[in-house]
């Protein structure tokens, strides 16, 4: 018997042709098809509906998924039209769905607008900013050469598992003074609310935590953002404060892992970075935020009123997701943008990423580390053969499993 789905489906598929995600008349992103190509999702996207796609972000969950560049911007430019607060929007949304908690209000600059807004950016701006980069080289040192040590005499490891993750988690504890127990607490909720598992359990463990953290921070002030941002002129309450926090550590652990993990692919895949006249591994970087970004699609805002863009009318306060990495790949600015930084990684407009700075150095460090002391490193299994975790939002390997020769531990000076 045919389901609803095949006849719908097989009316768009070419003759002979087993239809594919992108024939549905709203594409999931959710799916494990979506996640193991989604560029050829993009292509077949871009050909059937344009610069916006119809898709579900969870099953019911309905969205638009903005796919071209210039489209983008102008949406991300506009918050008087899109705003970022997702409040009305919830309100019709099931407790249990598992993007809610990625997706819902939040007193903190990624889901508010206006005066609001301006008062938490303001908060956090002040607080990155003081950030000591000049020491960033010297921290990452004193987390990635033990996370070598640690398997450099194996002769194999997972990269993702073994060092971009820790690496990652290592340094945003640091940077905003959080102990490793309350911090495994936030890793821990921050990953299921990525996948959309257990998301609504994940969420509660995640913004406990971080009230732990403030709680801790307020009778034991240190010099890090989580103090920065209490002793801000913004009076940020202790509710305000943890909702800072999970901006800080959602664009931190997931998305700045997988740019470390996703860069070390490509320059494990590609011959072009082999040999003594090879890109650099910023040149390595600036790609890959180009051509396949960790945090894929999201910049979520929502029109206030049926709005029409390009011909196609947006629903009132439902979902508007930029895809970064269809964006980026548009065949409109292909050939004239992809050799500078204009691309959608950091976002856009009001909401680009005020951490985009300390994030590149990070990952920059990260893999010029781990190359130095082992630079024979070679993936252990075919490229085509990588699982890529499915979830709407990010660009996440499974693991990154390499072989290289064994090698003593190194001693930190």
């Amino acid at each position: 018997m045919t389901t609803p789905f095949e006849t719908r489906a097989a009316a768009f598929a070419a003759p002979g042709e087993a239809p594919t995600i992108a024939d549905r008349s709203e594409i999931p992103l959710y799916s494990e098809e979506f996640a193991r190509d989604p560029h050829h999702i993009y292509d077949l996207a871009r050909r059937r509906f344009g610069s916006l796609v119809p898709v579900e972000l969870s099953e019911g969950i309905p969205a638009t998924l903005v796919i071209g560049y210039w489209t983008a911007v102008k949406i991300l430019q506009d918050p008087g039209r899109f705003s970022a607060d997702p409040r009305i929007w919830q309100q019709g949304v099931p407790d249990d769905c598992p993007v809610k908690p990625m997706l819902e209000y939040r007193p903190n600059a990624l889901r508010s607008g206006g005066a609001a807004h301006a008062r938490f950016r303001q908060a956090n701006v002040d607080s990155i900013d003081k950030v000591d980069q000049n020491r960033l080289f010297r921290d990452i040192e004193q987390i990635a050469v033990p996370l070598i040590n640690s398997f450099c005499e194996d002769g194999t490891a997972d990269l993702l598992t073994q060092y971009a993750f820790p690496v990652t988690f290592a340094y945003l504890n640091s940077m905003v003074g959080c102990p490793p127990e309350i911090g495994q607490q936030v890793a821990q909720g921050m990953a299921m609310m990525f996948e959309g598992t257990d998301a609504a359990e994940g969420n509660q463990l995640f913004v406990g935590a971080l009230a732990d953290l403030v709680s801790l921070k307020r009778a034991a002030p240190g010099d890090d953002l989580t103090t920065r941002l209490l002793h801000h002129p913004a009076e940020l309450t202790d509710e305000e404060m943890a909702h800072q926090l999970v901006t800080i550590y959602g664009a931190g652990i997931e998305p700045l892992q997988n740019l470390i993990a996703n860069t070390l692919l490509l320059m494990l895949t590609d011959d072009r970075f082999i040999g003594d006249r090879a890109p650099s591994t910023s040149d390595a970087l600036n790609e890959l935020l180009f051509k396949d970004p960790p945090l894929a699609n999201f910049g979520i805002v929502y029109p206030r009123q049926p709005t029409e863009v390009e011909g196609v009318y947006l629903p009132a306060n439902q979902p508007v997701v930029t895809s970064m990495a269809a964006c980026n790949n548009d065949p409109a600015i292909v050939g004239k943008y992809t050799d500078n930084r204009s691309h959608l990684a950091w976002g856009a407009g009001p909401h680009v990423c005020p951490a985009r700075s300390v994030a590149y150095l990070v990952a920059l460090n990260a893999i010029d580390q781990l190359l130095d002391l082992l630079p024979e490193m070679t993936l252990t299994c075919r490229p085509e053969d990588l699982v890529w975790r499915p979830g709407p939002f990010h660009r996440s390997l499974e693991q990154l499993p390499v072989t290289f020769p064994k090698s003593q531990p190194v001693v930190l000076l």
